[in-house]
């Protein structure tokens, strides 16, 4: 161990759950984006189907799922990847905290990542001892970057980067000599325009590196498209060398995928209209959602995209927390995302329809005893 790490962050949210659930009609969460739709019937069909699984599957992950891969990203992302230049991974939040690992990166060295960000970047920075740099702007990425993470669409705040952002960030990295890693697992849940009908671009799009994948990685995660996050079925795609090398590396480290989990990938990537009606699903509690957290007061800043709606009041983000759970409404500080979002929550869209509209109706409740007083 390198040093100490940090307190687990959703640690802090034990009081204020605690709080929301002595509420009268019980407390709702919405501070975690963990699916609660159903697992598509196929899906788990193939997962049932495949688990005489008595031999080690491969790290690579199956031919069948390295070519249902490659598929899903020209079909999907417009992206063109040869079947050995994919990866099947343990979930991505696993590669998001292992990859400065997996590359080789220690001390003395830096991990970049948003400034509004997922904690699990820092994290991996501080797993192996090396700095982690939260810039936005390519322009202040340092000379020892090593690694580079870019959140499109971001977690938590739904922003999106366009081509020409995505560009330049491929092209300062690459003066840098650093390998930069597209997180873009929410890519299919675009809303407001121009993503309610334009795809969401990979940092793999041919707008952003043309033919060449050096030092680029795409990484995508079925657990929110296809509600698979019990399943931990993820994967990665880009430069074939880097593709070999993260190969080699799993290798040794045992990280491979179960068999039968690789056959039910193959069955989601496969099929597109569970993705749609899922889609459909986070429009309608959108829709319920965001008219009634703006009616409490709240400012819906970015989240054009995503599973999230990412507000402030202007006050400290705890506050709000507090506020919330005296409504049974339990969100996640921005607090937890970093230093520079002290002063908004995030609202996952992840609840039942049920829930959701509960937590509508309470929070245009307040607001209208609000108005009254």
């Amino acid at each position: 161990m390198r040093g100490p790490l940090p307190d687990y962050p959703w640690d802090a949210m034990a009081p204020y759950a605690e709080r929301a659930a002595a509420h009268p009609g019980g407390a709702l969460d919405l501070s975690v984006g963990s699916p609660v739709d159903p697992t598509p019937a196929a899906v788990r069909d193939a997962l049932a189907a495949a688990t005489d699984a008595h031999a080690y599957p491969a790290t690579a992950g199956s031919p069948k799922l390295r070519e249902a891969i490659a598929d899903w990203f020209a079909r999907r992302r417009g992206v063109t990847v040869a079947p050995s230049a994919v990866l099947p991974t343990v979930g991505s939040k696993e590669l998001v905290a292992l990859l400065p690992f997996l590359l080789g990166i220690g001390a003395g060295e830096a991990v970049v990542f948003p400034r509004i960000a997922y904690p699990s970047y820092a994290m991996g920075a501080a797993l192996v001892g090396a700095d982690a740099i939260a810039a936005d702007d390519p322009a202040d990425w340092p000379e020892h970057t090593r690694l580079v993470w870019v959140n499109s669409p971001g977690n938590p705040d739904g922003a999106v980067q366009d081509v020409d952002r995505l560009r330049a960030a491929v092209e300062r990295a690459r003066e840098l000599g650093a390998v930069i890693a597209g997180d873009e697992c929410y890519a299919e849940f675009g809303w407001d325009a121009p993503w309610d009908t334009e795809r969401i671009p990979s940092i793999l799009d041919p707008r952003v590196v043309g033919d060449d994948h050096r030092d680029v990685l795409s990484v995508y995660s079925l657990s929110k498209q296809s509600n698979l996050a019990g399943y931990r079925a993820a994967f990665l795609a880009g430069d074939p060398e880097l593709v070999q090398r993260l190969l080699t590396v799993r290798k040794h480290a045992g990280l491979m995928l179960p068999a039968p989990v690789q056959a039910a990938m193959v069955a989601a990537l496969g099929d597109e209209a569970h993705v749609i009606e899922q889609r459909e699903r986070y429009i309608a509690r959108r829709a319920v959602l965001r008219p009634a957290i703006e009616a409490a007061g709240f400012r819906i800043e970015r989240s054009e995209a995503g599973l999230y709606l990412w507000a402030t009041r202007d006050e400290d983000a705890w506050d709000s927390v507090a506020a919330l759970a005296e409504l049974g409404l339990i969100v996640g500080p921005g607090h937890f995302y970093g230093a520079h979002s002290p002063q908004h929550v995030r609202f996952a869209l992840t609840a039942s329809d049920a829930a959701i509209a509960e937590a509508a109706k309470r929070l245009s409740g307040a607001a209208n005893d609000a108005r009254a007083v």
